[in-house]
């Protein structure tokens, strides 16, 4: 019965439900909540030198503390409501539409939790390069620059396209988007590694049955002082921008690539108007990539191990549209029998399964 299947959801909510609790009521978010608050209404206050920084934290706070207190107040509701109406059909299938809703903001608390590391809160650069296998690769990069296009339109990300290189027939050799918003490296750094796709190829003839691999890889924006370049240790290279865009593309040799001599690191931007913007842009991708790469090797050091190298065979998510439909994540085996729906953004549930999985 529907009424016996609600209470099975509220019940297995729970544990989450005092986890929270607990959660908040060591974290003293509440008493400070009210400090800054009362610090803000003093007459003074916009005279303060550091007013910025204090408003933007007594806005992430306000925004947790809101969650927080919506979870809360939706589970008693529901469980009160769920006895009120147990002999209401009706009434029972729009509060099962309401438990949904409860879950996924208990997820996305728990998601908040889990993303403390100082870089998870930054911008973030995604690159995707198609793999071996031409078209078909170049195809299947292409769906997935789609895919995270309109993963960012779902959670009110910004995604600005910076490079984009065409395939010679159809898709793309590589494109990077730069992505804005709050924790998109945290979020989608669970996205990085190889993503193999299996359906009968559209460029088949013969309607054949093809593998396609292409590899993301994400990289945090950093603050401009963190890292210097030494100018000697730079190649820059101008070539004419390709794919869609505006009266600019193809006209001029505006679209630059840096490559950072010492470590072959290769950059590239096309989507600004001038050269002087795009080699800015590359230049801000590259410091990036340097930054990510030292800490990695930093990292590396202090483990005493090196880090993996990323193999075509090593694929984290594989999407079957042929002979059935899947995508199953090999990292946390979440699946999903709905491939067009992950396709077009739907993919939160694997990047919350990995989180949660790799937590400490």
């Amino acid at each position: 019965m529907l009424i016996d299947e609600l209470r099975e959801k509220l019940k297995a909510l729970e544990p989450d439900l005092q986890t929270i609790t607990a959660y908040w009521q060591q974290s003293n978010l509440e008493n400070e909540f009210n400090r800054i608050t009362n610090q803000t209404e003093q007459p003074d206050f916009w005279q303060h030198p550091d007013q910025a920084e204090i408003l933007k934290n007594l806005q992430k706070i306000r925004t947790q503390r809101d969650l927080y207190h919506t979870i809360t107040k939706s589970y008693k509701e529901l469980s009160e409501l769920i006895e009120m109406f147990a002999q209401d059909e009706n009434e029972l299938k729009t509060i099962a539409r309401d438990i949904h809703s409860l879950e996924k903001l208990v997820g996305k608390f728990k998601i908040d939790l889990l993303l403390k590391n100082p870089e998870d809160a930054s911008n973030c650069f995604l690159t995707i390069n198609a793999g071996a296998g031409g078209t078909e690769s170049q195809d299947w990069a292409n769906m997935l620059l789609r895919m995270y296009v309109r993963f960012c339109e779902r959670e009110g990300f910004s995604a600005d396209l910076l490079d984009y290189q065409p395939g010679e027939t159809a898709g793309i050799k590589s494109a990077t988007l730069f992505i804005k918003g709050k924790h998109t490296n945290g979020l989608l750094k669970t996205e990085e590694g190889i993503h193999r796709l299996v359906r009968i190829s559209p460029y088949d003839a013969n309607k054949r049955r093809h593998t396609s691999f292409a590899g993301v890889s994400v990289t945090p924006e950093v603050p401009e002082v963190e890292i210097t370049i030494d100018p000697k240790d730079l190649r820059i290279d101008t070539y004419r921008a390709g794919g869609a865009g505006g009266q600019h593309v193809n006209k001029t040799e505006s679209a630059v690539r840096i490559t950072h001599l010492p470590t072959n690191t290769v950059t590239q931007c096309q989507n600004e108007r001038s050269q002087l913007q795009n080699k800015e842009t590359a230049m801000k991708m590259l410091k990036a990539k340097l930054a990510q790469k030292k800490k990695e090797e930093e990292l590396a050091k202090n483990a005493s191990i090196e880090k993996k190298k990323i193999e075509w065979g090593s694929q984290i998510r594989s999407y079957v549209l042929h002979p059935y439909k899947m995508v199953k994540d090999h990292r946390t085996d979440i699946e999903s029998p709905q491939p067009d729906n992950v396709l077009d953004g739907d993919i939160m549930d694997f990047i919350e399964a990995y989180l949660l999985q790799t937590a400490v």
